[in-house]
């Protein structure tokens, strides 16, 4: 075997590390907490049937590239739940010392294409990485509704939270904006989530 195979072989075993990694957020059937492996791969399968949302421009091959190495950092991070306060005072130090250690496996050529999916992501400034995040966020949004306020509820989450973390899209996949702000209110009407707002 060759240094770039092993190299290649070991970042692959290491990434089935990430399907360890539980979320917060529930599967929709509610029986049980999604792992961060999970949620990547559906990320990656909506940015296919959801492209329709995104704006003009936004490369649904790069986006789906982005979507499965989003979350790679959690297997030494680990998940940082959206609301948690606390855990977002150290998440961007815990996560670059993962991303340099995980993509670091990678021959130099592949570590530096992963990198800059990641940080790319990260940043949220280019449209493909803003239609990225739109999705992450629409996707847990989906798991609340189905899961009759999942999240929300076990940690009472209130609507302005929820609202100030969509937000991203009303950027990021502005089509998408209205059915968020139909959802939320139903979320509301339904007894899922609180009004504070």
């Amino acid at each position: 075997m060759d240094e770039r195979f092993a190299r290649q072989i070991e970042f692959s075993n290491t990434l089935d590390s990430l399907k360890t990694i539980l979320r917060r957020n529930l599967i929709m059937d509610g029986s049980r907490r999604e792992n961060s492996a999970e949620h990547s791969w559906h990320m990656s399968v909506m940015a296919m049937f959801l492209m329709e949302y995104a704006p003009d421009g936004v490369d649904q091959l790069h986006v789906m590239k982005m979507m499965l190495i989003h979350d790679v950092v959690e297997i030494d991070a680990d998940d940082t739940f959206c609301y948690d306060t606390k855990g977002y005072e150290d998440k961007a130090e815990r996560e670059q010392a993962a991303a340099d250690r995980i993509f670091g496996l990678l021959p130099e050529d592949q570590q530096r294409e992963m990198r800059a999916l990641w940080d790319e992501f990260e940043a949220c400034e280019t449209l493909d990485s803003r239609f990225a995040n739109s999705l992450d966020r629409f996707q847990v949004l989906f798991q609340n509704m189905q899961t009759q306020g999942g999240t929300w509820r076990i940690y009472d989450i209130p609507k302005s939270k929820v609202l100030g973390r969509m937000g991203q899209i009303q950027d990021g996949a502005p089509r998408l904006w209205p059915v968020v702000l139909e959802m939320l209110d139903e979320a509301v009407e339904q007894g899922f989530l609180v009004a504070d707002c």
